[in-house]
C-alpha cells in the first residue's frame, strides 16, 4: 500500500465494530489446536499477525478451516499433540505468534525454525528463549538471541517456578504455554499484573489455574500441568487496542460521537480508556456482559475537551500498545502529558518512543523523551498537523497519526499504510464510513 493522507473532514458519527481482539485470536487458536476435538472460534481477527499462528500450526499438523468470515473451526491435536514442521515457521511481524508457539514447542519433542520479516528479526528473543532452555529445549539464535532461531523442544520437559525480570504478557505466556505438556506445577510470578488472557482461555478449555495476589504486588500464577483440555466454542470480543484509534478520533474531533460495540474491557486492557476519562474524556461502556471468560461492553465516545496529566508508570503494562494514539490525544490536550514506564516501547515492532517522538515533532507538537518518559505539550488544533510520518513499519504508528489527521489543522501523511492490515483490516474504511477523510496520497 501506498502512503496514505488523512484530513480533518467533520464530525464523525455512528456505529462502528472493532476487529477481533488480536491478543485472544492468538491464543484462542492455539489452546483450540490443544485441545481434544473440534472448536469454533467466531470473531476471530484475520489480520497478518493471526495468519501466520494459523499457517504455523497448520505445519504442525493442526487442521484449522475458515468457515466464513471471522468464523474458523480447529480439530485439536490435544495437549503435547504437534507434529515437526518440515519447512521454517515464518512468523512475519508478529513476535506475539513467535514468542507464544517458542512456548508451545518447548515442551514437546519436535524441532522448529523460527524467523520474521526484517522487522521481527531485529527483535530479542532471549527474555522468552531464557526460561524455555530452564524447562529443558535447547534454542541456538543469532547473536543479541534474535531470529532465525532453531528451538529443540525438551524430551522430557520440566515445570517451571519462574519470577518474570520485567512485565510481560508475552513472556508469561510463553512460560505458560510450555507447561501445559510438563508434568506437575508451572508457577509464575509477575511483579506487577499484565494482561491475563492465557489464563483465561486455558481456564475456558479445562485447565486449572490458579491466580494469587501477592503481599508484596504483582501475581502468582499456577497452571497445573499435562490437562485433558477440551473443544469448546469461543467468541473472540473487538480489539480495545485497535477500538482506541476510533476513540481518540472522536474525541479530538469536535461534535463526534460514535458507538463502538463488543469491544473486549478485560480491567488489565483498559489502561487507555481510565487515562482519557482522567483528562477529561466523554467515555461510557454500556451493555456489560461476558463472553467465553472475557468481560465485553459497547463504548460510548462523545467529543471532549482534554487536559493533560501524568500517566503512572504502574499503569504501563495495561496500556503497552496504546501510547501512540496516547501520544496523539495528548497533542490535542491543554497542558502537558507525561507518560512513564516506557521502557518497553523501545523493542516494540519499531523504537517505538522515538517513532512517537518524530512523528509529533514533524507535526508541530512538542515531545521530549527520556529513556522510558514521554511528555507531550499539548497545542491548538489549527496548527496541528502538516507533516510526513515514517511509520517504522509499525501498524500502530502509521494508524495513530492517521488518526491525529482527522483532527489537526493541516492533513496529516504517512509513507506507507501496507502494515496496518496485520492488527486493523479495513481501518480506513472504517474510519471513513463514520465521517473521516483517508485515502491514497498523491504521487
Amino acid at each position: 500500500m501506498s502512503a496514505l493522507i488523512s484530513r480533518a473532514a467533520g464530525p464523525l458519527k455512528g456505529v462502528a465494530v472493532a476487529p477481533g481482539d488480536k491478543s485472544i485470536s492468538h491464543r484462542a487458536v492455539i489452546f483450540a489446536a490443544c485441545a481434544v476435538g473440534r472448536t469454533t472460534i467466531s470473531g476471530l481477527l484475520e489480520g497478518e499477525d493471526v495468519l501466520r499462528t494459523i499457517a504455523a500450526l497448520r505445519a504442525m499438523g493442526v487442521a484449522i478451516d475458515r468457515q466464513s468470515p471471522g468464523v474458523w473451526r480447529v480439530d485439536g491435536l490435544g495437549v503435547g499433540g504437534l507434529c515437526e514442521p518440515d519447512r521454517v515457521l515464518d512468523m512475519g511481524n508478529s513476535g506475539t505468534g513467535a514468542r507464544l508457539l517458542m512456548g508451545l514447542t518447548a515442551s514437546q519433542p519436535i524441532t522448529a525454525l523460527f524467523t520474521g520479516d526484517s522487522s521481527l528479526r531485529r527483535r530479542p528473543m532471549a527474555r522468552v528463549s531464557d526460561p524455555l532452555r530452564t524447562l529443558g529445549a535447547q534454542i541456538f539464535a543469532r547473536s543479541g538471541e534474535r531470529l532465525p532461531l532453531c528451538l529443540v523442544g525438551a524430551d522430557d520437559p520440566v515445570a517451571l517456578d519462574y519470577e518474570l525480570p520485567v512485565p510481560s504478557a508475552q513472556v508469561k505466556s510463553a512460560v505458560f504455554l510450555a507447561g501445559l505438556n510438563a508434568p506437575g506445577q508451572t508457577r509464575v510470578i509477575e511483579p506487577q499484573p499484565t494482561r491475563d488472557h492465557t489464563e483465561r482461555m486455558a481456564r475456558h478449555f479445562g485447565a486449572t489455574v490458579t491466580v494469587r495476589e501477592r503481599a508484596s504486588g504483582g501475581r502468582e500464577i499456577i497452571l497445573a500441568g499435562q490437562p485433558e483440555l477440551t473443544a469448546t466454542p469461543v467468541e473472540v470480543p473487538g480489539d480495545p487496542s485497535s477500538a482506541a484509534f476510533i476513540a481518540v478520533a472522536a474525541l479530538i474531533t469536535p461534535g463526534s460521537q460514535v458507538t463502538i460495540r463488543g469491544v473486549g474491557v478485560n480491567p488489565l486492557r483498559i489502561g487507555l480508556y481510565d487515562t482519557l476519562i482522567e483528562m477529561g474524556g466523554d467515555l461510557a461502556f454500556e451493555n456489560r456482559r461476558e463472553e467465553s471468560g472475557e468481560p465485553v461492553a459497547d463504548l460510548v465516545v462523545r467529543a471532549s475537551p482534554l487536559a493533560g496529566v501524568s500517566v503512572p508508570a504502574a499503569r504501563a503494562p495495561a496500556m503497552i500498545d496504546e501510547y501512540p494514539v496516547l501520544a496523539v490525544a495528548a497533542a490535542f490536550a491543554q497542558g502537558q502529558t507525561t507518560m512513564n514506564g516506557l521502557a518497553e516501547l523501545r523493542i516494540k515492532e519499531s523504537d517505538r518512543l522515538a517513532a512517537i517522538a518524530r512523528g509529533l515533532a514533524v507535526n508541530g507538537v512538542e515531545a521530549k523523551t527520556g529513556e522510558d518518559v514521554l511528555t507531550v505539550t499539548g497545542a491548538s488544533p489549527d496548527g496541528l498537523g502538516g507533516g510526513r510520518v515514517a511509520s517504522e513499519h509499525d501498524h500502530r504508528i502509521a494508524m495513530a497519526f492517521l488518526v491525529m489527521g482527522a483532527a489537526a489543522g493541516r492533513s496529516v501523511t504517512i509513507d506507507s499504510g501496507a502494515m496496518i492490515d496485520t492488527s486493523f483490516p479495513g481501518f480506513a474504511s472504517v474510519m471513513n464510513s463514520l465521517g473521516a477523510d483517508i485515502r491514497e496520497a498523491a504521487a
